[in-house]
């Protein structure tokens, strides 16, 4: 079973993207609320994907994915981003994420990606 990390600051969104995986058959493993505690909840899960979200109070996403890959280069990322964050979304996946999600989530969208990068 694919092993899943949430970081959204809005509990709703985790909410609902925790909603979308569980049903699908992934298990969401812990949830961060910003950039600093996805990389502490990374260290200690070891989730095989991270679904982050882009901007975030503390650390943003982009940061938080940096760091994530120099501790694990390996690290499967995707990006959540609300529309219009498209620079940001560039420089996510310059900094190494394997692909992007729009918010609102479409259940479909989401599980594609992840079955997509988890198979990477």
């Amino acid at each position: 079973m694919t092993r899943v990390l949430i970081v959204d600051d809005a509990a709703f969104m985790r909410m609902m993207l925790k909603d979308i995986l569980t049903k699908n058959g992934f298990e969401v493993v812990g949830e961060a609320v910003n950039g600093e505690d996805a990389v502490e909840k990374y260290k200690e899960l070891q989730p095989d994907i991270v679904t982050m979200d882009i901007t975030m109070p503390e650390m943003d996403g982009i940061t938080a994915v940096k760091q994530i890959r120099a501790i694990s280069p390996q690290a499967k990322i995707i990006m959540c981003s609300a529309m219009g964050q498209q620079p940001m979304v560039l420089e996510a996946i310059q900094s190494g994420a394997k692909d992007f999600i729009v918010k609102p989530f479409q259940a479909d969208r989401v599980i594609e990606s992840i079955s997509k990068v988890v198979g990477m």
